[in-house]
């Protein structure tokens, strides 16, 4: 039997985590959700997702710091943002996401 594949969403705006959580669990994966990076790294203690989706834009620690410090973990990273212009992109995919998806 497969395992599904562990998925964390981190956006500071709860009924847009919430929304891609609910989606993600109707198609099989393990969801844990984070508002923050502070929150993240409390999960990251005992957790190894297979993903992580993460916004850019979050109070404290921003995404883009947080893809910084995650890219030695070589945990795939999609940035969620409602940043969406190109240079916006190119600087999330620099800061290490593996892909970077704008909000609409």
């Amino acid at each position: 039997m497969n395992t599904p594949a562990r998925v964390i969403v981190v956006d500071d705006d709860a009924s847009i985590r919430d929304a891609i959580a609910d989606c993600l669990l109707l198609h099989g994966y393990q969801v844990r959700v984070a508002a923050d990076a502070a929150a993240l790294d409390v999960l990251l203690q005992s957790e190894r997702p297979d993903a992580i989706i993460l916004d850019w834009m979050m109070p404290g620690e921003d995404g883009l710091s947080v893809c910084r410090r995650l890219q030695a973990r070589a945990i795939p990273i999609l940035m969620l943002s409602a940043m969406g212009s190109a240079p916006d992109r190119v600087i999330g995919l620099e800061m290490g996401a593996d892909d970077y998806l704008a909000k609409p």
